[in-house]
């Protein structure tokens, strides 16, 4: 198991957090998950002063740290050598309140003595601005002011205010709370209001838990997975961002650390599906509203392949000089270039992600007409771009060429509109766009099977091994026993894996050789491995990816070749997703494990 990045994950929908091992925040954006990171240690270089919220017991010598089952609440016990013990519960309350979902920007954290004389030392310790600015606190009679700029931070607690302040030690003797929120006063009693807080918070969790349709092998990996992907969608909009942090490596003392905070119209897409699998349909419905937002935006048809969480907000890509990065390794960015590329494979995702509207009856309001002709424009476009010279989904910043993959998800966009076509009764236009995916289809074939390698490749000119051309079969746009595709299976198994593990490519791109594994490449190869009959393969594959999860169970972007510890942003929803994707394909069915007693 991983130890780099053993980190927890929490939040509600309009925030979140990140915890290590020892009950430390350091990492929280404000007010929204893309916000200004008021809890940055997590970047702050290896001993950061600030940027952090933590609570030392003296004489500490061990720390466990779990969910609270089928939750987003973390509880983490502190025990020192004379055997006091010191319970921290951290939650970001998510329920139902007056017919709506009450997820404020706040965190609250419950302090809570269990056995001997708990001696404890508070520090929290907010910085503004990526780490520029390290406001004073402000005391009020029951709570801490820390003001910068653009927002107000108050942390209202029923603790004595000085032994904060002052961060001097003091003998916690009973339960305490600290709600960490807008600065408006806290009207009723703190350890009333968030003992309900709690409360409700848990019973939501277990109820969306309740619900979901999961494997009947690795049920907990999967819950976690899903309850992770359900932190990384900011529920106000519906966008969805590809991880809850940024400017982490992709491995040591690389400059490939990007900012994961927005919403990639590929990404989105996975998640989407990889919920839709597990019955929780809502955050489609959700991301369909932004989708239409994001639509109506581009009066040219044109799309970026990634996208602010807030439609209309820009996204160009700046240092933060005064945060040094995850263990000294920076720089910090704010924002991502990748807005400013070509990347077509987009259109197909957008499409992609609507389809099921059209063919699901649970849903309260299914796909009509209206959405259909709004999707048309968007398969408009993947027809037309789905040649053009593009950076392709890992998004090459030096070099432009005819990916496979765009083109193959401009077939995607155009084969899917011709099924939702037969669905709502429209012919013509199911020969429309099933005759445009014939032709692409048969354009693609044309280049990217080559003879030389054995095996499809990743573009039309210089065409390499990639390991999205594990997804062909999966996509539908070659069958699983297509002699081409079980080669390109083979292929890619042997040139890219690395210690077990899959690189996207093995060629140098604009920062030279790859160093380290991407995630859902590994999950990739073992879904391929299935479809083309060597599941014994794919489940050891498949088991060895589960080993490498933090102790939380989140995955990051990448697994060091070396180490085999995690590196890149975290939690990586494409990881996530190919978790899920992977379990529900590989798992025995109930069927065979229960009712039939295998």
């Amino acid at each position: 198991m991983s130890q780099n990045l053993n980190l927890a994950a929490i939040g509600n929908g309009t925030i979140a957090a990140l915890i290590d091992k020892n009950g430390r925040i350091n990492w929280c954006c404000w007010p929204r998950i893309d916000g200004d990171p008021i809890f940055s240690a997590l970047l702050g270089g290896e001993e950061p002063e600030a940027g952090f919220f933590d609570v030392l017991l003296d004489g500490q010598v061990a720390a466990t740290r779990t969910y609270r089952h089928n939750t987003a609440i973390i509880e983490t016990v502190l025990e020192n050598a004379d055997g006091a013990k010191l319970r921290i519960v951290d939650y970001a309350p998510r329920f139902k309140l007056y017919d709506r979902m009450y997820r404020p920007a706040m965190l609250v954290r419950r302090l809570e003595p269990i056995s001997g004389t708990c001696r404890v030392t508070i520090r929290l310790r907010p910085h503004f601005n990526w780490g520029e600015q390290r406001p004073k606190p402000v005391r009020g009679s029951n709570h801490m002011r820390f003001s910068g700029e653009d927002f107000t931070l108050r942390a209202t607690t029923d603790l004595p205010i000085v032994y904060v302040m002052e961060e001097r030690p003091f003998v916690l003797s009973q339960a305490a709370t600290f709600v960490l929120g807008p600065d408006e006063p806290f009207a009723s009693s703190v350890a009333d209001t968030t003992h309900s807080f709690e409360s409700r918070t848990q019973d939501y969790w277990s109820e969306w838990v309740r619900y979901l349709s999961v494997p009947f092998e690795w049920q907990d990996a999967v819950i976690r997975a899903a309850i992770s992907l359900k932190l990384c969608a900011f529920e106000e909009t519906g966008g969805i961002v590809a991880a809850l942090t940024t400017s982490i490596p992709e491995a040591p003392n690389t400059v490939r650390n990007w900012d994961y905070r927005h919403s990639w119209l590929r990404d989105s897409y996975f998640t989407v599906r990889a919920l839709n699998q597990l019955g929780a349909t809502r955050t489609m419905e959700d991301y369909i509203r932004y989708l239409t937002t994001i639509i109506a935006s581009e009066p040219s048809g044109r799309l970026s392949p990634v996208y602010s969480i807030v439609p209309g907000t820009h996204l160009e890509e700046r240092f933060a000089p005064a945060l040094p990065g995850f263990r000294g390794m920076g720089p910090v960015r704010v924002g991502n270039q990748a807005a400013e590329q070509v990347q077509n494979d987009g259109y197909g995702h957008v499409v992609l992600a609507a389809a099921q509207m059209f063919f699901d009856e649970r849903l309260p309001k299914r796909g009509d007409k209206a959405l259909f002709n709004l999707l048309e424009g968007v398969g408009a476009r993947a027809a037309e771009f789905a040649f053009e010279p593009d950076a392709g989904l890992w998004e090459l910043r030096g070099r432009r060429r005819v990916h496979t993959f765009s083109a193959v998800m401009g077939w995607a966009a155009c084969d899917r509109l011709a099924r939702i076509a037969r669905v709502l009764d429209l012919p013509d236009r199911v020969t429309f766009w099933a005759d445009h995916a014939n032709d692409i289809r048969q354009r693609v074939l044309a280049f990217a099977w080559s003879e030389e390698k054995g095996s499809f490749v990743d573009a039309d000119v210089d065409g390499q091994l990639d390991a999205s051309l594990l997804l062909l079969a999966e996509l539908g746009f070659v069958r699983p026993d297509d002699p081409r595709y079980i080669a390109t299976v083979e292929c890619i198994g042997r040139d890219l894996k690395r210690n077990g593990y899959l690189m996207r490519y093995a060629n140098e791109d604009d920062f030279g050789l790859p160093e380290s594994s991407f995630t859902i490449c590994s999950f990739w190869y073992a879904c391929a491995l299935d479809l083309i009959g060597r599941r014994e393969e794919a489940r050891e594959m498949f088991t060895s990816l589960l080993a490498r999860r933090n102790e939380a169970g989140l995955l990051s972007e990448d697994i060091d070749n070396q180490t085999l510890d995690l590196w890149g942003n975290i939690p990586q929803t494409y990881s996530m997703v190919g978790l899920i994707d992977t379990a529900m394909r590989l798992s025995k069915t109930w069927e065979e494990a229960f009712w039939r007693g295998s």
